[in-house]
């Protein structure tokens, strides 16, 4: 069952700060491990929601899904996706919710909905909502099945954590999805925090973005990040960029 909801007239961000706290001993975590190897993790997590829309780049392996499994852990989501106390999809022991066992949170104030978009979970969840709720999520296209649930779920108050949702987007189903992304920020009731490989998703005006990178975590412009670097020489060369790259 999903968590009873409270609204709140106070504007997004809700979850202002995360951190790891400082911990020695017995309570100390096994800091040769995954996650807590990670250097964001190593060198001190501590990170600051300053907007309503937050958004997290980087190649894979720098541990952008596991900081993701490990807030939305600490928002009260299942790891495998879904609404806070929904079990649509068996959890597992992950390494982002080891993490967010640990983290800590400044709510201003805690709300009790939202979603945790897990692309490689949705279509149980959708099978689920489907089965529980008389939806139809999966009688479309993998991308519009993503957008319609994107259009159902993301108008309400709440706490929004997506992991890569441009997963089965086209890049013209991405600029909707930016539409959607931009309602939000208007209607000023929701915080999104997102992890994507998209440079279209990048560019969303009044949203903060974050390269997480081999030493840890700094802001960054679009046009700093190596996603938008790669594309702008393959659009500019795109047969030598290409042989470039695999020869």
């Amino acid at each position: 069952m999903e968590s009873r909801q409270r609204t709140t007239s106070l504007p997004p961000p809700f979850l202002k700060r995360i951190w790891l706290p400082e911990s020695q001993g017995d309570d100390a975590p096994d800091w040769t491990s995954y996650p807590f190897s990670l250097p964001l993790v190593r060198s001190g997590l501590d990170l600051q929601f300053d907007k309503p829309v937050t958004i997290l780049v980087g190649e894979n392996g720098t541990g952008k899904s596991t900081l993701l499994e490990a807030i939305a852990h600490l928002a009260g989501f299942s790891d495998a996706g879904g609404a806070q106390g929904m079990q649509a999809v068996e959890p597992s022991s992950s390494s982002g919710g080891a993490l967010g066992a640990r983290l800590r949170g400044a709510w201003l104030p805690q709300v009790k909905q939202g979603w945790f978009f897990r692309a490689e979970t949705f279509f149980s969840v959708a099978r689920y909502l489907d089965g529980a709720g008389g939806m139809d999520y999966l009688s479309a296209s993998h991308g519009e099945g993503f957008l319609d649930f994107f259009e159902d779920r993301l108008s309400r108050q709440g706490i929004y954590i997506l992991d890569e949702p441009e997963a089965a987007l086209s890049p013209q189903k991405q600029f909707e999805f930016l539409k959607l992304l931009r309602r939000i920020q208007y209607a000023g009731n929701a915080q999104v925090i997102m992890a994507t490989h998209s440079p279209i998703l990048m560019a969303l005006p009044d949203a903060d973005l974050w390269q997480m990178e081999q030493f840890g975590m700094r802001p960054v412009s679009l046009e700093d990040t190596a996603h938008f670097r790669l594309y702008r020489e393959f659009i500019l060369y795109p047969h030598e960029t290409v042989e470039a790259m695999i020869e």
